[in-house]
């Protein structure tokens, strides 16, 4: 019976914490939900947990950084008021539900999360910073409507250097674009060197592929995806 019991609390507790709750109360909220919460909290503890580089790139006004996967997090976090709510977010929700959840884990009573992190506070445009008033946005559309001036396929990979997915599969774009070379140009974009591309093409998520043929659009693909299938869709 205790057995019984001890299997049906731990799903209890699985099931919460997956469906981004904490007692009850909603913690893993949308980008508008995330900006209201803030403005609702008087005294709010924004934290970005990306690298100082991509923080410097642009973020939330009033966040500080503490970098998830630096040595002093753990440090950083230890002077605040764990009674106090916390907002919490990276560059897509990877990293800051794992700092989220080592917050909980010491004692912090109410972290909140920025699902699919800040791509998607971008995507429906709500206010940030980077302390920089000559700020540069990358790539324009103009420029990149030239890429795709080739007779050849251009395949578009969106990156991150932090985005796991997308490390995993830069191997294999390179193997295309090499062993590929006459029929397809594969060009790699890294979403934070390029906000403002990313925001009018909608790319509000990590790694995202384009493929375009004779400058249109034919094909997309959002997540991690396999060598095979890519070059299935580079055949076809």
């Amino acid at each position: 019976m205790r057995k019984l019991f001890s299997i049906a609390l731990a799903a209890f507790l699985f099931s919460s914490c997956s469906s981004g709750q904490t007692n009850g109360v909603k913690t893993n909220l949308t980008a508008t939900e995330f900006a209201n919460k803030i403005n609702e909290s008087v005294t709010a503890t924004i934290i970005d947990v990306r690298t100082p580089d991509e923080f410097s790139k642009g973020h939330l006004v009033n966040a500080s950084n503490f970098d998830w996967n630096g040595n002093d997090f753990e440090k950083q976090i230890a002077p605040l008021d764990k009674s106090k709510p916390v907002f919490v977010y990276c560059l897509s929700g990877g990293r800051s539900s794992s700092a989220a959840n080592k917050m909980r884990s010491v004692g912090f009573k109410a972290v909140y999360e920025l699902s699919g992190g800040i791509m998607k506070w971008r995507s429906e445009n709500l206010p940030e910073t980077s302390g920089e008033s000559n700020k540069s946005t990358g790539m324009t559309k103009q420029e990149f409507d030239e890429l795709l001036n080739v007779e050849k396929l251009v395949l578009i990979d969106f990156y991150a250097d932090w985005c796991a997915p997308c490390i995993k599969m830069k191997p294999y774009l390179e193997e295309i674009s090499k062993d590929m070379a006459d029929k397809v140009v594969v060009i790699r974009i890294n979403a934070d060197d390029n906000q403002a591309l990313c925001k009018e093409l909608k790319i509000d998520a990590l790694p995202v592929l384009h493929l375009y043929k004779n400058k249109s659009l034919t094909w997309t693909n959002s997540g991690f995806i396999d060598k095979s299938e890519v070059i299935k869709m580079l055949e076809k």
